[in-house]
């Protein structure tokens, strides 16, 4: 829920995702705890669907949600992305029905900014790892079974073409100065660009602003194990 630039990061999400033409749906996944009540009550105002479910259980909080939407084919989106871009994730959901694959994902193998994330699986596939593993990390991380077991699941790495590479640039929101960057690129692109300008546009910022992506270059990814 945190500002930005007058807008709550999920309504910068929301409206990326209403953006991409491959998708049919929306539903956010939170939990049950009172703490993510105000979550809850601005899905409802904006009128997406929720599932409450599991703080721990990540995993099965998400299943469930996609079961109440009778998903066939899940694009799972992480609530730290107000920067991801709709062109990327339709790229994603053509390149999984265009391909004999399980997966497609543009996370494991990065070439585009981190935080400009696509990942494409089926929903039968989820279930039956939320059925069958117990590993905390897994139920913590909803994908990281596909990746971790690529001999039993065929993945896809989606790489960026050359107008959308910027794998050393953090575009996702985790820390304090996560959230100052994204402002200043909301800020520095919305008069001109309006709110859902390309990755391709905040790479042209940062050749011309490079200061920019100096304010959370130290950050760094938490290893899932």
């Amino acid at each position: 829920m945190a500002d930005i630039c007058g807008e709550p990061a999920l309504a910068r999400i929301l409206a990326r995702l209403r953006r991409c033409e491959r998708l049919d749906d929306v539903v956010v996944a939170t939990t049950d705890s009172p703490e993510d009540d105000p979550i809850a009550a601005w899905a409802s105002a904006a009128g997406v669907a929720t599932y409450r479910g599991s703080e721990n259980d990540v995993l099965n909080r998400v299943v469930e949600a996609h079961r109440d939407m009778t998903s066939d084919v899940i694009v799972e989106v992480c609530g730290d992305t107000p920067l991801l871009d709709p062109q990327v994730i339709d790229m994603a959901v053509d390149t999984f029905f265009a391909n004999d694959c399980d997966v497609v994902s543009n996370t494991c193998r990065l070439s585009f900014p981190q935080g400009v994330d696509a990942q494409v699986f089926r929903f039968t596939d989820l279930a039956t790892v939320e059925r069958s593993i117990d590993d905390p990390a897994v139920r913590e991380h909803v994908s990281l079974y596909f990746y971790e077991n690529p001999q039993r699941f065929r993945l896809y790495h989606l790489m960026a073409p050359p107008c959308w590479r910027g794998a050393r640039y953090r575009f996702q929101l985790d820390y304090r100065e996560d959230l100052e960057f994204i402002t200043a690129v909301y800020r520095e692109l919305l008069p001109g660009h309006g709110p859902l300008f390309s990755t391709g546009d905040v790479l042209a910022l940062l050749a011309r602003q490079p200061a920019l992506a100096a304010i959370n270059r130290h950050c760094e990814e938490k290893p899932v194990r």
